[in-house]
């Protein structure tokens, strides 16, 4: 993922670098039959026209290539909510005066499993192992129960859904913080859902060969129209045209994958990193005031702690 301010210069020229080159070499050779040979340009209203529609179609594209990109980052923006929504019913919902310490464990447990959702969800998305780092997460009785599910992250819900339903048997949270668990649990699912309906819907691939065609059609009759105004010039204008046009497809075709490990990619792998850091940061908090609240019930007043 691109995170700079400035994108290096070096960078933009090696996306069109070798169009680019060919463009160079086709113009001059077309400036140079012209001013030493035979005068062959054309009006310069019918590449205009042509320019017009392909840069309307392109604008339409990149658009819509934007908005599949911007959809992905809200989504996870979702993520970053609910998993944090998540942490938190667990922490502060499960409470009880008996089995403190077997409460304590399935937190972790949950929270920890979490933090493992969203790299598993990331690294799925991207085609990449998804059991990968999974261990600094999770026992060795859930990564084999994993083991049964092609999608990972599917098979993580499930084991929250599963430890929620236990609690709730325990009688550590009731039926009402039970549902509204299942219910943050279930948008997390629809995120993952909405993530994959992207990765598998293709942008339609006659729509962008049909651009592509008529772009270049247009750069092949650039020179033509501008030879007789500007002579050898004509290189250099034709290739600054020629490169605005190529860059503007390039975008478009890196911004309508959003999940495919590209410098423009959603930046999964931050994001879940940084939620990773917040429900870490809960679960020490969570753990520090319930150390004060014990010291509180045995009867260790008088001293105000701020944590």
């Amino acid at each position: 993922m691109l995170l700079k301010k400035g994108v290096p210069f070096k960078y933009v020229f090696g996306k069109i670098k070798y169009e680019i080159i060919l463009i160079s070499i086709y113009t001059a050779a077309i400036t140079f039959i012209h001013e030493r040979y035979i005068d062959f340009s054309i009006p310069i209203s019918v590449p205009m026209i042509l320019g017009t529609v392909i840069s309307l179609l392109l604008g339409f594209r990149s658009n819509q290539a934007y908005e599949r990109w911007w959809e992905a980052r809200i989504i996870w923006g979702a993520i970053v909510n609910d998993s944090r929504s998540f942490a938190r019913q667990v922490l502060t919902y499960m409470s009880r005066q008996v089995d403190v310490e077997e409460i304590k464990h399935l937190q972790d447990r949950i929270v920890k499993r979490q933090m493992a959702w969203n790299h598993a969800l990331g690294r799925s998305l991207r085609g990449e192992d998804p059991y990968e780092n999974l261990d600094k997460y999770l026992n060795k009785r859930d990564i084999e129960y994993l083991s049964n599910y092609s999608n990972v992250p599917v098979g993580i819900l499930e084991l929250h859904s599963r430890d929620v339903v236990w609690a709730m048997n325990q009688g550590w949270i009731n039926e009402f913080q039970q549902v509204e668990i299942d219910s943050t649990i279930s948008r997390l699912c629809d995120s993952m859902g909405k993530c994959e309906r992207i990765k598998n819907t293709v942008f339609p691939s006659t729509y962008s060969l049909y651009i592509h065609l008529a772009m270049h059609f247009f750069i092949l009759l650039l020179p033509f129209c501008l030879i007789s105004f500007f002579g050898y010039l004509t290189i250099p204008f034709a290739m600054a045209v020629a490169a605005s046009f190529l860059l503007i497809e390039k975008m478009a075709i890196h911004l309508q994958d959003p999940f495919e490990n590209k410098p423009t990619d959603t930046p999964m792998t931050t994001i879940a990193t940084n939620i990773e850091k917040d429900l870490k940061q809960m679960l020490k908090d969570h753990q520090g005031l319930e150390k004060m609240e014990q010291q509180r019930v045995s009867g260790h007043r008088g001293q105000f702690y701020i944590l």
